[in-house]
């Protein structure tokens, strides 16, 4: 408990910092086809597997504020197959430390990879796993995003049947040499994610909302032992936050930004192209962070578009015209796709409804 009280406490005091400004550039969602693998894969950290060699790498990762090229590389590969995700991540660190070795502590006090995980592309229940270079693993389920004060963060859930392993280029907490990095893998069952038992949720030829991160302190050697970097007045340094798929804010928490990954059954020869109505609802998340914005100066909802924005929102070349009908528990926000017809609408707590 004391451990979960400590996490809340530095998450709610990171939120009260960045709040909810946001990048003025228009974010773009990467993309990846992951391929089926026909083959079993080992889970031994070690990236020469067959099934690896056949598919490509994610772009680099960028940093996740803006689109600076961070100080070391890293990159990813993805496949599936009817019972796991894997995942093969590789990090450049001339400098490979760790020293939390128990599950479920706060992994990112040290460098560390993060897997996001978003099934039904809605913003809610979704999954979250840390792993470190000593391959300790911090994994939880959560059930909104922390911009809402009634979510529910479940630390000690864990993913029955995960496989992992590391592979250090170098040498493990060894200050003195330098290192090339190392590699992680990892194979998450898609059981995990089963919301019930008759539930059928392996993605075939769907995609997924996925995100990774990476997070890199600079580091202070003390007695011949690696540990965060402080400032003069005894404060640790901030963390670099390295990403695959760009968020535009210093938070991985807003899932409607995370890349699509589609799960090809034809060995990943599909071209995916972001579905049009998945730019709609883009446009609803801006205007919710809009509303979010506009309440915490006026205590009240808005209550027309006007009062959001002054521009003319468009995805495609076509115009959408979004409605704003306030309640008295909050508000809807609903645009009628000119690309299908459907109607979408957004909630005061972020969740979108389709009609």
């Amino acid at each position: 408990m004391r451990l979960k009280i400590q996490w809340l406490k530095v998450v709610l005091g990171f939120l009260s910092i960045s709040g909810y400004s946001q990048s003025k550039n228009t974010i773009i969602p990467k993309t990846y086809v992951a391929a089926k693998t026909r083959n079993p894969i080992v889970i031994d950290g070690d990236e020469a597997d067959a099934s690896w060699n056949k598919v490509d790498w994610t772009d680099l990762f960028e940093d996740i504020e803006n689109n600076v090229k961070p100080k070391y590389a890293t990159k990813v590969k993805m496949l599936w197959d009817e019972t796991n995700f894997y995942i093969l991540a590789k990090i450049e660190e001339p400098h490979v430390w760790a020293n939390l070795k128990q599950r479920d502590t706060i992994i990112f006090y040290n460098n560390d990879f993060e897997v996001f995980i978003d099934p039904d592309s809605d913003t809610f229940n979704y999954y979250e796993l840390e792993i470190n270079a000593l391959n300790t693993a911090w994994d939880l389920f959560l059930s909104k995003p922390y911009r809402e004060n009634d979510n529910v963060v479940l630390n000690d859930w864990n993913i029955p049947g995960l496989k992992s392993a590391v592979k250090i280029n170098g040498t493990l907490n060894n200050a003195n040499d330098t290192d090339e990095g190392w590699i992680l893998e990892m194979a998450i069952p898609w059981a995990s994610y089963k919301t019930s038992y008759f539930d059928k949720n392996v993605p075939v030829d769907k995609f997924w909302r996925v995100n990774f991160s990476r997070v890199n302190w600079q580091h202070s050697i003390t007695n011949g032992s690696y540990e965060r970097k402080k400032d003069a007045d005894g404060k640790f340094l901030p963390e670099y936050n390295w990403v695959w798929s760009p968020m535009g804010v210093i938070n991985m928490h807003e899932p409607e930004k995370w890349g699509y990954v589609y799960f090809s059954s034809k060995d990943g020869k599909d071209n995916f192209t972001i579905p049009q109505e998945e730019k709609v609802k883009w446009e609803l998340y801006n205007l919710y962070r809009a509303q979010k914005e506009y309440y915490q100066k006026n205590k009240v909802w808005a209550k027309s578009i006007q009062n959001l924005t002054k521009e003319t929102i468009s995805v495609d070349g076509k115009i959408l015209k979004p409605i704003v009908e306030n309640h008295s528990t909050g508000y809807n926000i609903s645009i009628k796709s000119p690309f299908s017809n459907q109607t979408f609408i957004i909630r005061q707590d972020g969740k979108i409804i389709q009609k």
